[in-house]
């Protein structure tokens, strides 16, 4: 097999808007963290080699169930290349993980391993289960504190911080989920946004984009400012056509998008208001 078709499969393969979307996220919160370039640019390729893994793993362990319901839209499942090639790259990346995790320091690096393992342990079992937004809260909420833990003395990020991230942790796994409920469904696969149902987890998601807003409105304190309300304001009006979009038809994909552009509004007003971690 010729090499170019095989990057460009491995590209799609690798989940790369979620991919893409947290690895920015990280990014932005090392330079809101006050990180010197060379932490934040560790930080930001742990963070993204970490994604690949998750993605190029779930893609390896779901070719057979992708099959079955004709999940053509990834190239492991529609034959374009083999799952042994996805498995290898997601142990390479895996490893560079780590070892970018080690170049990382204590405790820096031990937050972003808790991210990608939160990843693995979703895809090997967690997302049929009622815990499926677990790995997701976890995750999200501890990419601020990849951040702060890896700056010289490391440190927590504050509570608000924590809470905001572990909120859109669990609005993405909701609006991750929906198009695919019946997909999932019809191969045993049973996390919490399937036994909400659609138009339950619609709901709950765009719910909990608010509360993501809300607290990081509110979450810092201080004088709130022009830039904070307009950043909550559009996350607001965003979260509400997305969510009335999925409650229409939840096969839309929009959702998932709009809760990737509300995250990155809430931290690009957030940074122009002149607030850090």
């Amino acid at each position: 097999m010729a090499l170019f078709p095989v990057v460009r499969a491995l590209a799609l393969s690798c989940h790369p808007l979620p991919s893409v979307a947290v690895t920015a996220l990280s990014a932005g919160l090392a330079a809101l963290a006050g990180l010197p370039l060379s932490t934040g640019v560790l930080v930001t390729a742990a963070v993204f080699t970490g994604q690949l893994s998750i993605g190029w793993s779930n893609d390896y362990l779901d070719a057979e169930r992708d099959r079955a319901v004709g999940r053509t839209n990834k190239p492991v499942a529609a034959g374009v290349v083999a799952p042994r090639v996805a498995g290898m790259a997601a142990l390479v990346a895996l490893a560079l993980t780590l070892a970018l995790s080690v170049l990382l320091g204590w405790p820096g690096g031990a937050a972003a391993l808790v991210i990608v393992a939160c990843g693995w342990l979703y895809n090997l079992g967690l997302k049929g289960t009622v815990f499926s937004w677990l790995p997701y809260a976890i995750a999200f909420g501890m990419l601020p504190a990849a951040a702060t833990l890896a700056a010289t003395p490391p440190r927590w990020p504050p509570a608000w911080a924590l809470a905001a991230g572990a909120l859109l942790g669990v609005a993405a796994h909701l609006a991750n989920v929906l198009p695919d409920l019946h997909t999932d469904a019809a191969t045993g696969v049973r996390g919490l946004p399937h036994r909400l149902g659609a138009k339950v987890t619609a709901l709950t998601g765009a719910g909990v984009l608010l509360a993501v807003s809300v607290v990081i409105l509110f979450g810092p304190g201080g004088e709130l400012g022009p830039w904070r309300w307009a950043g909550f304001v559009i996350a607001v009006l965003v979260a509400g056509t997305a969510a009335a979009s999925a409650y229409r038809d939840p096969s839309s994909r929009l959702f998932f998008p709009a809760t990737i552009l509300i995250a990155v509004l809430n931290l690009v007003f957030f940074a122009l208001a002149g607030t850090g971690l």
